[in-house]
């Protein structure tokens, strides 16, 4: 018991700050959930260009994990599904490897910013329909 009290004041801010906002993510998704947040909304950049953004689909992705609709998330916005795991992934690395989370490396969030305007590109092309944002 000790060992965890000084583990645990040793990295206070840390976990303080992760408690903290999983507390908001989970009073995010009970709204979404109950559609207080997605009352005729609709997305801007969607209403101004007439085009899918990298992130069309991503509220009614989380809506649909909160639902443990796993196939339906990934429907309606693969990109930032995939994004994700790999977040979850590198989150639990950084805390058995370093005990904290590091902020990645410039070119991996500039790898990542390419990606999403490259998936906005195909998304809005006929032949890759299949990545709009789609109800099974």
């Amino acid at each position: 018991m000790r060992k965890f009290i000084a583990f645990f004041k040793k990295n206070y801010n840390s976990r303080v700050f992760i408690i903290l906002y999983s507390f908001l993510f989970v009073i995010i998704l009970y709204f979404l959930s109950h559609s207080l947040i997605l009352t005729n909304y609709k997305c801007p950049f969607k209403s101004l260009f007439n085009i899918y953004c990298a992130g069309c689909g991503a509220t009614r992705m989380f809506v649909s994990i909160y639902k443990l609709e796993f196939y339906q998330a990934f429907r309606y916005n693969p990109l930032i599904f995939i994004y994700l795991i790999l977040m979850i992934i590198y989150v639990i690395y950084c805390f058995i490897k370093y005990k904290r989370i590091k902020i990645p490396n410039y070119k991996v969030i500039i790898l990542l910013i390419v990606l999403m305007i490259v998936f906005m590109i195909l998304r809005n092309i006929e032949t890759f329909s299949y990545l709009k944002p789609t109800k099974i």
